[in-house]
């Protein structure tokens, strides 16, 4: 397939010859979504503890007798059944939340991905893209001189320029080809992508 090359200006001035299997897919919504909650997942760092009925201060001793007083049975006030007692199923620091995918299922929902963005023309691709130092206000320049103000730009490999220049926005985000990511590809509203680093998404998705 074709995929449209648009100039300094946002304008199309050329096309680019671009794999069918990378760029051509049908749309996979339960494979996306399945790559995406992955991704949020081992992502998510175990934080969080609570106490079990071992960890809360408490007395060990027995409340009141076991018969006779016509209340229910208790052994000590670190019951969960007591306030202040401990969790039953309590969370601990080193819970696991990752998701295991397969990478064929990976390439699969990232070719899904890029697929439905070039048929609904999100997907633009420049010769090159670079600015002269390290100033935002050059990136913002250059992007409101191709009519976007929010877009994720990839490139074949990191720019230090473009990288330090984008820092400050919330809207715009710099990343190579081996950093690109499901989340960050449907987040943004525009994806401008170099032509090299379209091969180099050929050759790690193939």
């Amino acid at each position: 397939m074709e995929l449209k090359v648009i100039d300094d200006k946002g304008q199309n001035a050329a096309t680019v010859a671009a794999s069918d299997a990378l760029f051509g897919r049908e749309y996979n919504e339960s494979l996306v979504h399945q790559i995406v909650v992955a991704y949020h997942a081992n992502g998510r760092r175990g934080t969080r503890a609570q106490k079990g009925r071992s960890d809360v201060k408490h007395s060990g001793k027995k409340p009141w007798r076991q018969k006779g007083t016509g209340r229910a049975r208790a052994g000590d006030s670190g019951s969960p059944l007591w306030r202040g007692g401990g969790r039953i199923f309590p969370n601990l620091p080193d819970e696991n939340f990752s998701h295991k995918v397969n990478r064929k299922m990976y390439r699969a929902g990232m070719c899904s991905i890029l697929s439905q963005l070039a048929r609904e023309d999100r997907l633009k691709v420049v010769e090159s893209l670079s600015i002269d130092a390290p100033k935002t206000k050059l990136l913002v320049e250059k992007l409101k001189q191709m009519g976007m103000s929010d877009a994720l730009l990839i490139t074949d490999s990191l720019d230090h320029n473009l990288h330090l220049s984008s820092r400050n926005l919330h809207n715009v985000m710099v990343v190579d080809v081996d950093h690109a990511d499901p989340v960050s590809l449907i987040k943004f509203r525009n994806v401008i992508l170099t032509k090299k680093a379209v091969a180099k998404f050929e050759e790690l998705l193939k």
